[in-house]
C-alpha cells in the first residue's frame, strides 16, 4: 500500500513539473522602451521622427510633444535609432530588461550639410556714389536664404567708415532689411557694406558703396519742435528743406543764428539748469558757454536772450540780474539789476549796441514791464506798465527805431499762465505810436499770437500762433508788413513748430 501511494505521489509530481515547462516554452516576455527627442541646445520638442530598432521590432513617429512608445518589444539589447530630415540622424543602445521596460531621451543637431548660406546682399538704398544726401538717411537692401527654416534665424550687421576720420561704426543683430543712419556729417562721403548671417554658415559680405552728404546749407530759419517733455531744434530754409539740429533726447530751445559769427546759440537743459550753448550751422562743435551763471526765471520756457551784432557776446537774464558774457564764456559782467527785485525773463540787443529792451514780471509771469535801458543800466524808454495779463517776445527792428512785442489784450490770469488773446504789437520809439499788427491781419478768433520777430530785411514778421485751449499744434506764419489788411497776409511756413528765428 505504501509502494503504490508513493508511485501516485511521483506520478503526479511529474505531470506537474511538464505543466510548467510546457507554458514557460510557450511565453515570450517584452517590454516597453518610451521618450522623447528634443533640438540640441534649446530643447524644443520635434515631432514626426522615424524611431525603429535594430534589430527591427516596430517603427514609430515621435507625436508634437516629442514623445513616442514602442510597445511589446521582446527582452533583449538593442539599437535604438532616430531620424528626422534636416537633422544628423542619431542612435543609442538600450537593453531591455524587464516588463517595465527603459526611458530614452534623444538630443538631435541640425543637419548643417543640408543648409545654404543667404545670398550676397545687394545695397539698394542710398544709389552708390550718390551726392546730396540728407544727414539721416535710410539704408536699405536685399538678402534671401534659400533655406525656409532660417528665414527668421536670418540678421545683417552694417558696417559705415567716412572719409572725415577713422570712426568704423558697426550694428549688428538687425532683423529688417534697413537701417535709419543719422546725425550724418555735412559734407562727408561715407562708405557702407552689410553682412548677412544665418547662424549656421559663414556670414557673407556685400560689397563696398558709398555716398556724400550735402553740403552746410545756409539755413536761415530756426524753430523747435517737440519730442515727448523736450524740445528740440530743426534748421530750415522757406522751401522745407531742413535737418534735425539737435538730437530730441537733450531739452534744447530758443534757436538763435549769428551769421557774423557763423554761430547758432540756444538754451538747453543741464542737470536741471538753463544753460546757454552755441554750435556751427550744422550743428558741430558744440560750446556750453554759462556755467557757474546759469539762466534763470520763473519759467524756462519763457526765458530769452541775445546776441550782440558781431556775435562777440551773448545778453541773458539770471533772476532780476541781466549778464553779459562773451561767447566762448569768459568775461561774465552784469549789465543791470531791477529795482523793484522782479524776474528779467527777456532781452533784446539793437544793432547797433546802443539800446537794450527789457521785459520784467513778477514770480507769477504778471505785473509785465517793457522798457528800454543803455549799456551802462540807465532807462531810456518804457513802453509798457500797469497792464494785467502776459506780455513778452521782444525784438528790434534793423535801425533799432521799432520795437515789436506781444500782449494779452484780455488781461486774464491765472495759476497756469494761460493767454486767451495774445496780439502782436509794433511800438514806434519815435513817435511812440503802437500798432496792432494782429488786429490787421485779422488773427483768428481763440488764438494767440505769440514770438515774433523782423525778418532779416524788416518787411515781414516771423511769428508763432495756437489756439487759446493750451493743447493744440503750434505752426510759425509770416506776415507781410505792406498788406495787414485781412487774413491772407498770413503765410503758413512751418507746423508742428514754435519759438522762430529768422536771420
Amino acid at each position: 500500500m505504501k509502494t503504490l501511494l508513493y508511485s501516485l505521489l511521483g506520478s503526479l509530481l511529474f505531470l506537474f513539473c511538464i505543466s510548467c515547462r510546457e507554458e514557460l516554452v510557450g511565453k515570450v516576455t517584452t517590454g516597453t522602451i518610451t521618450g522623447k527627442v528634443v533640438k540640441k541646445g534649446s530643447n524644443a520638442p520635434l515631432s514626426n521622427v522615424k524611431i525603429y530598432t535594430s534589430p527591427t521590432t516596430q517603427t514609430v513617429f515621435t507625436k508634437t510633444d516629442g514623445t513616442f512608445i514602442l510597445d511589446n518589444v521582446p527582452l533583449g539589447d538593442y539599437s535604438l535609432k532616430a531620424e528626422l530630415t534636416g537633422y544628423l540622424s542619431t542612435f543609442q543602445g538600450v537593453n531591455v530588461k524587464t516588463q517595465d521596460g527603459i526611458s530614452v531621451v534623444f538630443e538631435m543637431s541640425d543637419d548643417n550639410s543640408l543648409n545654404s548660406p543667404p545670398s550676397v546682399p545687394i545695397l539698394l538704398t542710398p544709389v552708390d556714389q550718390s551726392v546730396d544726401q540728407p544727414t539721416s538717411v535710410n539704408l536699405t537692401w536685399s538678402s534671401t536664404d534659400p533655406d525656409a527654416g532660417d528665414s527668421l534665424k536670418l540678421k545683417f550687421k552694417i558696417i559705415v567708415k567716412n572719409s572725415l576720420n577713422n570712426i568704423v561704426f558697426e550694428k549688428d543683430n538687425i532683423k529688417t532689411k534697413n537701417y535709419v543712419l543719422d546725425n550724418l556729417i555735412f559734407g562727408v562721403t561715407y562708405f557702407w557694406q552689410v553682412v548677412a548671417d544665418d547662424t549656421v554658415n559663414t556670414p557673407v559680405y556685400s560689397a563696398i558703396q558709398q555716398f556724400k552728404v550735402s553740403d552746410t546749407p545756409n539755413n536761415r530759419f530756426h524753430y523747435v519742435k517737440k519730442a515727448g517733455s523736450n524740445y528740440y531744434i530743426v534748421s530750415s530754409n522757406e522751401a522745407g528743406q531742413n535737418f534735425q539740429f539737435t538730437p530730441n533726447s537733450v531739452n534744447s530751445w530758443r534757436p538763435k543764428l549769428n551769421n557774423d559769427a557763423g554761430l547758432v546759440a540756444f538754451l538747453r537743459t543741464v542737470a536741471g539748469t538753463t544753460q546757454i550753448f552755441t554750435a556751427k550751422k550744422d550743428g558741430s562743435n558744440l560750446k556750453q558757454v554759462t556755467t557757474t551763471q546759469p539762466v534763470l526765471g520763473y519759467n524756462y520756457e519763457d526765458l530769452d536772450f541775445s546776441w550782440s551784432t558781431n556775435g562777440s557776446e551773448l545778453l541773458y537774464p539770471s533772476f532780476n540780474k541781466l549778464y553779459k558774457i562773451n561767447k566762448d564764456g569768459s568775461g561774465l559782467t552784469l549789465v543791470y539789476t531791477t529795482t523793484d527785485g522782479n524776474f528779467i525773463t527777456e532781452c533784446d540787443w539793437s544793432n547797433d549796441g546802443s539800446k537794450i529792451a527789457l521785459k520784467t514780471n513778477d514770480v507769477n509771469g504778471y505785473n509785465a514791464k517793457i522798457f528800454i535801458i543803455d549799456p551802462l543800466g540807465n532807462i531810456l524808454q518804457t513802453i509798457l506798465t500797469g497792464q494785467t495779463g502776459a506780455a513778452g517776445g521782444l525784438n528790434f527792428s534793423i535801425a533799432g527805431d521799432k520795437l515789436i512785442f506781444t500782449r494779452d489784450i484780455s488781461g486774464y490770469e491765472n495759476l497756469n499762465h494761460r493767454q486767451l488773446d495774445s496780439h502782436i504789437f509794433l511800438y514806434n520809439l519815435t513817435t511812440n505810436v503802437s500798432t496792432d499788427i494782429s488786429l490787421l491781419s485779422e488773427k483768428p478768433l481763440g488764438s494767440n499770437d505769440l514770438d515774433p520777430r523782423f525778418s532779416p530785411n524788416d518787411a515781414e514778421i516771423i511769428f508763432m500762433n495756437t489756439s487759446n485751449d493750451g493743447i493744440s499744434e503750434k505752426s510759425i506764419y509770416k506776415i507781410p508788413l505792406n498788406t495787414l489788411n485781412n487774413t491772407s497776409s498770413r503765410t503758413l511756413l512751418f507746423s508742428a513748430a514754435e519759438m522762430p528765428d529768422w536771420e
